[in-house]
């Protein structure tokens, strides 16, 4: 938390980053590094950093198998999974390369695995292979399929952890942290502070996560695209039959959805997650199932992308919306590729709020969207693998902000 003095000398800044998540700060650091004697502000509304997205999630270090070949998502998938191994094991934080197989169990599914193993291999994903159904009992004894795709590097790690390492990067570098400091917009350089109170920097990039899109409209940005949230929930896998899985073991994700499906993580903990479900959330902080904000509620419903959204997807809306009530349910999903899983050997596990842009159109948007207005660079859309992709993204920010 910044002190009484931090705060007061941040009135006037360089530069001001609004938002205190893993992107945010690792922005903060790029812009640090580069200019040693920058003023440089992070403003963070919550009362900590890496509150929200970057520490409710699965600590995934993606090796960048799914991503087009060329795409931007590809490139810093690859680059960042290399970086986050880097950075963590400069600073002693937790990594393990306990790698992922994707299974496919249904003969109508290896056309997409194939495509896949093509993205793979274009992207330069190391130790990317085929195996059949002997090799995934090889990796994993409780799996079954008739082939999977193994990426030996893909890891996991406490991306909170690695977020609050970044943040003393920056104030050891001399950058301010003001947490407890939502931005409600900016105008001619001029942040506006909840509360009362303003900060005026000379420049200024929004990482504003779950309220990019508010941050952006008040700013006089177009509203298109808006964050709908997405609440994630997640089931373990009881201590006793935490044997089950060794590592991580996915399906072959639905091509037209930026949700990987049902799938099972061994974290960094040793805790083996099963999930997660995918609800529209009644909040952007909706880490309890119940938790109802009607201002977000409000903005999601009045959004015509939602309901084109909700006309299209409603067969998966309803399937998610079981599997989140309905533990079992989730389990026969889960038990599909490892058939000894039981719904007795699920308990309750954690929840995450996935910021998913969705346009006018009710497209959902899987890129990175960064806009420019009014001299303010707004992160609108950082979707997975943003965690993973921080550092090289960061960078790509601070490229454009340098422009």
């Amino acid at each position: 938390m910044a002190t009484a003095s931090n705060a007061a000398s941040a009135e006037r800044c360089d530069i001001a980053v609004v938002g205190a998540g893993i992107l945010g700060l690792a922005t903060a650091r790029e812009l640090l590094l580069r200019e040693p004697a920058a003023r440089v502000v992070v403003l963070e509304r919550e009362r900590d950093v890496a509150q929200h997205q970057t520490s409710h999630n699965s600590g995934v270090v993606h090796a960048g198998i799914y991503y087009a070949p060329g795409s931007l998502k590809a490139r810093l998938a690859v680059e960042g999974a290399r970086e986050t191994r880097a950075y963590c094991e400069q600073h002693g934080l937790p990594f393990r390369a306990c790698g992922k197989l994707i299974v496919a169990t249904a003969a109508g599914e290896l056309g997409r695995l194939d495509e896949l193993e093509r993205r793979g291999h274009a992207n330069g994903v190391a130790g990317l292979r085929r195996v059949d159904a002997a090799g995934i009992a090889a990796i994993e004894p409780a799996a079954v399929g008739i082939a999977a795709l193994h990426a030996p590097t893909t890891a996991v790690t406490d991306f909170g952890r690695v977020a609050r390492q970044i943040a003393d990067d920056v104030r050891a570098a001399g950058g301010v942290i003001r947490t407890g400091a939502p931005v409600d917009a900016v105008h001619g350089g001029v942040l506006r502070l909840g509360g009362g109170g303003a900060l005026t920097a000379g420049r200024v990039i929004a990482c504003a996560g779950l309220w990019s899109d508010r941050l952006a409209h008040a700013s006089g940005a177009p509203r298109d695209p808006i964050i709908v949230p997405f609440r994630g929930g997640y089931r373990h896998l009881r201590h006793e039959r935490a044997s089950l899985v060794r590592g991580l073991i996915y399906p072959v994700p639905d091509p037209e959805l930026p949700f990987l499906g049902v799938h099972l993580t061994r974290g960094i903990d040793d805790e083996v997650h099963v999930g997660p479900t995918a609800l529209l959330a009644g909040a952007r902080d909706a880490y309890q199932l119940r938790r109802i904000v009607p201002k977000d509620v409000a903005s999601s419903l009045a959004w015509p992308g939602t309901w084109r959204l909700a006309r299209h997807w409603w067969r998966t809306g309803l399937r998610e919306a079981r599997w989140a009530v309905r533990p079992a349910l989730l389990a026969r999903e889960a038990a599909v590729f490892v058939p000894a899983l039981t719904p007795g050997d699920l308990v309750s596990g954690g929840s995450g709020v996935r910021a998913q842009a969705v346009g006018r159109d009710g497209t959902l948007i899987d890129d990175f969207v960064i806009d420019e207005h009014d001299g303010v660079i707004h992160v609108r859309n950082a979707p997975s693998p943003a965690a993973t992709a921080a550092f090289p993204l960061a960078r790509m920010i601070v490229d454009r902000l340098e422009r």
